[in-house]
């Protein structure tokens, strides 16, 4: 197998773990009106089941690096994927909202294993040069495909299985992928390169990483420009079946532009890696999100409910995003170079506790028009722009 064959496969092993996460809250938004009224629960409450993954699933990754750092990358990755699997059928058997709520706390807790991980992995295998930024690209090239074909999939099992079927789909996947990794998954951390594992150390390396206030701007940086095409995933069930008038087999509508922006994002990310500075590559990223932000604004207002043009923004909105990830990842990752894991679990932990946050505060407040949701679009992206512009002239003025 030459050079090329054998990035792409891995490349495709660690976007299947990272999209994970994305697919455990893709699949089943079609599902929401279902799943409340079987189990006799509101709209607000149904959404909890999405805050409450995204809460643990940001809090366990402040684990899940570290004992990659200390047990091995390989092995942290098949043990999430084992409690997922068994969490997933335990969506499956919910018979109230309640322990539905328990099993997504379950399924946040071992879901994030593979995209915190895989991260790592990436750096440990390309320390230096453009390789790790191609390597990303690849993998969100390939990441891109998750987040569009999780609502269909589960959209259309819904209609012929009902749906708890969706989470014995998630089950069977995570069980199938823990085999490939098995058999074909290398170990990226050798024995002598790993940290000794003691929760003294880990609290001080979190504090460690915590105390960086460039770490943190970049952090919150890349939730806040993530968060603004976040948002509309969060609030799909609304956009999607309330705003647009579609049914649940038709959430393609939202993510397959998202999924068309993101390749091309990608693609383009894999291109200029090694030739274009971060501040050249960020700025073309935020002008592509400020075009996405700027054509929702007058869709709301001239054309609210009116297909194709409530969800165009999203095209080059996502192909900014895919753009700046990497950059702003690797970022991060370099501050810390020898504990790339924790750095990795204090990042995504960082992300994916803004998304609890939009998830449970800001995107029942603003879901309720168009225009609102266009307006938390534009002030999360600008949001962004500003945190990871400050953070770079902060370093260049050291």
């Amino acid at each position: 197998m030459n050079k090329n064959n054998s990035q792409a496969g891995l490349a495709l092993m660690l976007a299947a773990l990272a999209a994970i996460g994305p697919f455990t809250i893709d699949a089943y938004l079609p599902a929401f009106p279902e799943i409340g009224a079987e189990l006799g629960a509101d709209k607000g409450a149904v959404q909890e089941t999405l805050s409450l993954y995204l809460l643990t699933f940001g809090l366990m990754t402040l684990w899940h690096g570290a004992f990659s750092d200390s047990f091995g990358r390989k092995r942290v990755i098949l043990a999430g994927l084992i409690v997922y699997a068994l969490a997933s059928l335990g969506c499956a058997l919910a018979t109230s909202i309640e322990m539905l709520w328990w099993m997504r706390i379950a399924q946040g807790l071992s879901a994030g294993a593979g995209m915190v991980v895989s991260r790592a992995m990436v750096r440990d295998i390309y320390a230096e040069g453009p390789g790790a930024q191609q390597l990303m690209s690849k993998i969100a090239l390939m990441f891109a495909i998750a987040p569009a074909v999780a609502p269909i999939i589960g959209g259309w099992i819904l209609r012929f299985f009902g749906w708890r079927a969706i989470f014995v789909f998630l089950a069977l996947a995570a069980i199938g992928l823990c085999l490939i990794c098995k058999w074909k998954l290398p170990e990226s951390l050798p024995p002598e390169k790993r940290q000794p594992f003691a929760i003294s150390a880990l609290f001080h390396g979190y504090k460690n990483v915590f105390s960086n206030v460039r770490f943190l701007l970049l952090a919150f940086g890349l939730g806040a420009f993530f968060g603004g095409f976040f948002f509309y995933v969060l609030s799909a069930p609304v956009f999607i079946r309330e705003h647009l008038g579609l049914d649940e087999t038709q959430f393609h509508w939202l993510f397959v532009p998202s999924m068309v922006g993101t390749m091309v994002g990608a693609w383009i990310s894999g291109r200029i890696a090694g030739r274009w500075d971060e501040r050249r590559t960020l700025r073309l990223a935020f002008a592509m999100m400020g075009i996405g932000a700027f054509i929702n604004l007058v869709a709301s207002c001239f054309w609210p409910s009116s297909l194709p043009f409530a969800v165009l923004h999203f095209i080059p909105y996502t192909l900014g995003v895919a753009i700046a990830m990497p950059n702003v990842t690797l970022m991060m990752l370099d501050i810390f170079p020898k504990t790339r894991g924790m750095a990795a679990s204090c990042q995504s932990c960082v992300q994916t506790t803004f998304n609890a946050f939009l998830a449970s505060v800001l995107v029942p407040l603003l879901w309720h028009s168009r225009t609102g949701m266009a307006f938390g679009m534009a002030g999360l992206g600008m949001m962004g722009a500003i945190i990871v512009f400050g953070s770079l002239k902060a370093r260049r003025q050291k």
